[in-house]
């Protein structure tokens, strides 16, 4: 495994049929992402759930040829301390029926295809760090009243 500058890890899932597990505590889940722009043109796509990290990190070329655009650039400190730039823009995540938009980074030769906290939120999702399982989160709604 790369741990060099160039290797980008952020860090944040629901049915169990589809999550693989090819190394022991690590979770993989397929998810299908889109341009919110043009929804019905989707591809499934593999990811490393990352619930330390903010956003997701798509190839760029899958994002280019799904016709997602960058809207944005920010840096990014990786765990050795060195940062690094990265193109920003917006993908369309589903699964088992939930769907939500999100920003994803785009990503680079080196690196990682990661499920980020973001996404995961936007998915009404959350990853059980016991069992290494995605479980819907409770949507709670903070009702306020005004007094008069």
């Amino acid at each position: 495994m790369n741990s060099g500058p160039s290797r980008l890890i952020p860090v944040s899932l629901e049915n169990r049929l589809t999550i693989v597990r090819p190394h022991v505590g690590l979770t993989h889940i397929k998810v299908s992402i889109a341009n919110p722009a043009k929804p019905k043109r989707a591809i499934d796509l593999k990811f490393l759930v990352d619930s330390g990290a903010l956003y997701s990190v798509i190839p760029a070329a899958l994002l280019r040829k799904l016709g997602v655009k960058p809207h944005s650039k920010r840096t990014f400190i990786l765990a050795d301390g060195s940062e690094i730039t990265r193109k920003l823009g917006d993908v369309l995540f589903r699964l088992n029926g939930r769907q939500g938009a999100a920003p994803v980074i785009f990503g680079e030769k080196e690196d990682s295809t990661l499920l980020g906290a973001v996404s995961l939120k936007a998915l009404g999702m959350a990853l059980d760090p016991i069992k290494r399982e995605l479980r819907p989160l409770p949507m709670v709604l903070a009702w306020h009243t005004l007094s008069q």
